[in-house]
């Protein structure tokens, strides 16, 4: 007769088995809790509970799959943004805190009439959708060049916002001639040289197109500088995420090339430079 086994117990055991391959133990958890739909509270309630056999087995398959490397997000398919669950998949980035602090300071600086919001690259479509689920006044658009990124994507815009309208292409080709009150991006800003301090499922799993970038990883911010002031409506602004050690390179690129235009740079939770806004003063 097989062993009866806890949530606890199967909780536990996959924290050592996690810490023994020198990967984050916090991911056990995570696994529990989002195959479930369960909050740490209510996974704290069924911790004396037998897991049943089906549950257990799927479980530490999935665990043996982090073991290995794998991010536990991409193990279950989907991961959390903004109070949201979106699909992901290795074609791209898996959504972050610090992506939810740029999406928050978006919401928080813009009215929430009528806005013509651009996300550029959008992946997953996290910011792009979670603006749109947010002020269902705005018409927002997100483009990317990968097209299975797009096809997640579209997934998640059915699901949580099917007003979102996703195209295909580089940067603003698939919208030219068009104008937009806001444009968002969380593009590419990773160099080359950083790759040996960088995590190593990182590395492994999540798309390299949607990581690194040339030029110091410094690439498409010069590219966005010399499009904005075609891109954006006068008084448009412009939001992205950067490297914590590029705000001050991140910041002289938009101010040449926009001499008139008002560049912040403010930092994430960690005090970390994370977030640049660039508005159009003319």
């Amino acid at each position: 007769m097989a062993k009866l086994v806890t949530y606890f117990a199967a909780l536990k055991a996959a924290q050592q088995q996690l810490s023994v391959a020198q990967q984050d133990p916090s991911a056990a958890q995570f696994l529990l809790q989002e195959a479930q739909h369960w909050t740490f509270t209510q996974l704290v309630q069924h911790y004396r509970d037998t897991i049943p056999d089906d549950q257990l087995a799927t479980y530490r398959q999935q665990v043996a799959r982090v073991v290995a490397g794998e991010p536990p997000q991409y193990v279950l398919g989907h991961a959390p943004f903004y109070g949201r669950e979106f699909v992901v998949s290795p074609a791209t980035l898996i959504p972050r805190v610090e992506t939810e602090e740029l999406v928050d300071w978006v919401l928080t600086s813009q009215p929430a009439g009528a806005r013509r919001v651009l996300d550029v690259g959008t992946g997953s479509g996290a910011i792009a959708v979670t603006l749109q689920a947010e002020r269902p006044a705005w018409q927002v658009t997100g483009t990317d060049i990968s097209a299975a990124a797009v096809a997640v994507a579209r997934q998640n815009a059915q699901a949580l916002a099917p007003q979102v309208h996703l195209t295909v292409g580089d940067l603003f080709a698939p919208v030219a001639g068009r104008r937009f009150d806001v444009i968002v991006s969380n593009p590419p800003y990773i160099d080359r040289t950083e790759t040996a301090v960088m995590d190593a499922s990182v590395k492994r799993y999540e798309p390299q197109g949607a990581l690194f970038a040339a030029h110091q990883g410094l690439a498409f911010y010069e590219r966005f500088a010399t499009s904005l002031a075609t891109m954006l409506t006068p008084q448009g602004n412009f939001f992205a995420e950067l490297g914590y050690q590029q705000g001050a390179k991140v910041r002289a690129i938009f101010q040449a090339a926009l001499p008139t235009a008002l560049v912040t740079v403010r930092q994430d939770l960690s005090g970390h430079d994370r977030m640049v806004r660039v508005q159009l003063t003319e």
